[in-house]
């Protein structure tokens, strides 16, 4: 029952202080000393019981009349932050467990092959429980000549029933405690699975980095900001459309009962090419893979807004949807590495930026989540958009037609002219690898060398 204009303030301010935590634990993380369970595992081992309280919070309505904004603005920032803390270190392990190209590539498939999985499982348990509640909807054309949103949503708070909206809040709660649970035991499967390799470990560099020195180093590397800047793009194309699907599918499609299957059938979908797209990469090269993984959505988003409403067409770009969404899971985080390697290569005296590269992705991600559910939210307050309403206005309608087809393809269109840019091919992966083992080689030798005169010293 929070207006969504301050729903929109509280999602834009929780997206700015990510801007400030995300880069600043990779940089804490870059200069944590090495304990008995790793670099990384500590962040992740002490920041989940937090994240699991501030997330159940969220969900929590205060029985207060005045500050539920700021209630929610303080753990919703404080979620993130956790988030943060756990994200950033879970995303480098892919650097400290190996260092073959091909065993991060693989480390990477199985990874968002579960992590997809966990979504589609997350999705699931959220709807079902949400979905088991009985919410009314409400048909009054009345409210379809307001032209102020908030005075309609007064009038709607007004008359909405008391007792299936307590049942709602209980639902949404029950449902936190059981994906708070769920967020307990993956993080002990990790910490108690999964084991850094100090040989792979480079986050300690020989002469102390400031944090602006080596973030300006980070920003400074054009390869890694190409590649942040399609995927920005893509991101949020991707997120515009899984966020309003389900009110397009409503209320534009007219399948009210149908959304949660359709949602279900894009994370299915997704999970299932996961695979595909990782022998595709690795038989094609990961530039042709962005090429057509991304792009094979396009014609389908099209389609479903062309044609009229029609149950198995929706489904045909759910399915076709979940394929570039595998794609756009997959690939950043497997061409990540690649560009950290360059990056070695260019500045080979300085270490210990993996987790700053890192913690931009994961910021960049969070970030374009948050400008997405900003944008859908203030669109549709400004077209009319009616709460637990039946029916929508015509202008609704045609906001989320542009909101789950139009913008998600010009978002797309952009981002593969900035992938076009991006310099590291094949190729240059096979010459970056060659250079980087006669690196370590060079190192190792010189090393050995140092340890025998030593030894003859003495």
């Amino acid at each position: 029952q929070v207006d969504a204009f301050y729903a929109s303030i509280i999602l834009f301010a929780g997206r700015v202080w990510d801007a400030i935590t995300d880069p600043m634990v990779g940089f804490f993380i870059s200069k944590t000393s090495w304990t008995r369970f790793g670099r990384l595992m500590p962040w992740i081992m002490f920041s989940t019981p937090f994240a699991v309280i501030s997330y159940f919070l969220i969900w929590f309505v205060p029985d207060i009349s005045t500050g539920q904004v700021m209630w929610y603005l303080v753990f919703y920032c404080a979620f993130q932050t956790l988030v943060t803390c756990f994200h950033v270190p879970y995303s480098a392990l892919t650097m400290f467990i190996s260092r073959e190209q091909s065993e991060r590539d693989s480390a990477t498939a199985y990874r968002m092959t579960v992590e997809v999985l966990g979504t589609v499982l997350g999705t699931a348990i959220q709807g079902q429980i949400v979905g088991k509640v009985d919410t009314p909807c409400v048909g009054s054309p009345f409210f379809f000549g307001l032209t102020n949103s908030s005075v309609a949503m007064e009038e709607l708070n007004m008359t909405h029933d008391t007792g299936s909206l307590t049942d709602t809040r209980n639902a949404y709660m029950i449902a936190a405690g059981v994906i708070g649970g769920l967020y307990v035991l993956c993080a002990l499967i990790l910490l108690l699975g999964v084991r850094e390799r100090r040989e792979s470990s480079e986050l300690q560099s020989d002469e102390p980095v400031s944090f602006f020195q080596g973030l300006k180093l980070v920003m400074n590397h054009g390869p890694y900001i190409k590649l942040i800047a399609g995927f920005l793009f893509t991101s949020l194309a991707f997120m515009l459309l899984e966020g309003n699907f389900a009110l397009f599918c409503t209320y534009t499609l007219g399948f009210r009962n149908e959304f949660q299957n359709i949602l279900l059938a894009i994370m299915l979908s997704a999970t299932l090419t996961i695979p595909f797209w990782q022998w595709f990469l690795t038989r094609f090269g990961k530039k042709t893979a962005v090429y057509v993984g991304i792009s094979s959505a396009i014609p389908f988003l099209i389609v479903v807004v062309v044609v009229d409403s029609n149950l198995f067409v929706t489904y045909v770009v759910a399915v076709a949807a979940g394929i570039s969404v595998a794609a756009a899971f997959l690939l950043p985080w497997s061409m990540r590495p690649d560009v950290i390697d360059d990056f070695k290569l260019q500045h080979p005296s300085s270490h210990g930026h993996e987790a700053i590269f890192f913690s931009f992705y994961v910021f960049f991600t969070k970030f374009t989540a948050g400008v997405s559910l900003g944008i859908s939210t203030l669109s549709l307050d400004f077209a009319g958009y009616q709460t637990r309403g039946c029916s929508q206005p015509g202008q609704v309608n045609f906001t989320l037609k542009m909101l789950v087809s139009a913008v998600p393809v010009g978002l797309i269109l952009l981002s593969l002219l900035l992938f076009k840019l991006y310099p590291i091919d094949e190729e240059k992966r096979s010459k970056n690898k060659k250079a980087l083992q006669d690196l370590r080689e060079e190192s190792n030798s010189s090393s050995e060398s140092d340890n025998t005169e030593l030894a003859s010293i003495v």
